[in-house]
């Protein structure tokens, strides 16, 4: 089978976590590199990963969590909290300086102009999504959403367990996390760890919609 395929499959989501199961260091570094290298629409890039991996910081985050997470942001080894960058335009030299530096355009490239051209169509894409009333905050946090997806699959793959902590007062753990004096807001969580014996989410059978009911060919 396709090990892709077969770790969809396999992967679901963890209701209860052994705390006495830490994640290890080579465990969370791929998960996080993974967070890293996920895509996002003109390569904006517009996340910063806050990891929370002992008990004091976890903890700091409780007054941002909704009764329902309160056991897996205390018990899980691992919580990650997305945010995301609020001047998305401001992040647009860093991301082109970047792509100069790891060689994305050659001599080329740089002679004909195209390096140019790259970014000044990320320049008024970034421009076009952030015009509306929300200024790119929902655009940001979609992209903060492909690497949400890469992470769970990657940890599925991984046999890491994971849990999207969707409930959480965002604009709280703003607070905690002091994210507005970095420019930055939280979209989403994840717990990582593993999964408690008596989490019975791990013996249920997976459901999802039949292939034809979500797929049509055109």
């Amino acid at each position: 089978m396709n090990p892709i395929l077969e770790a969809a499959r396999r992967r679901y989501t963890a209701k209860h976590y052994d705390a006495k199961k830490p994640l290890t260091d080579e465990a969370l570094h791929d998960l996080l590199e993974i967070l890293r290298l996920a895509p996002s629409s003109l390569n904006i890039q517009p996340w910063h990963f806050y990891v929370a991996r002992t008990p004091e910081a976890r903890a700091r985050l409780m007054p941002a969590v909704k009764d329902f997470n309160l056991e897996r942001v205390r018990e899980a080894p691992v919580i990650i909290v997305f945010a995301v960058e609020r001047d998305l335009a401001a992040r647009l030299d860093e991301i082109n300086a970047q792509e100069t530096k790891d060689g994305r355009f050659d001599a080329a490239a740089v002679a004909s102009g195209f390096d140019k051209v790259v970014k000044e169509v990320r320049k008024g894409g970034v421009a076009a999504y952030c015009a509306g009333p929300d200024k790119g905050a929902v655009w940001a946090a979609e992209q903060a959403h492909i690497a949400l997806g890469f992470l769970l699959l990657a940890a599925g793959a991984m046999g890491v367990d994971a849990t999207t902590l969707g409930g959480m007062w965002f604009d709280k753990l703003d607070e905690i996390l002091e994210l507005p004096a970095a420019g930055r807001h939280a979209v989403m969580a994840c717990a990582l760890g593993h999964r408690a014996l008596d989490d019975s989410n791990a013996v249920r059978p997976k459901s999802r919609l039949p292939f034809e009911e979500v797929v049509t060919f055109l």
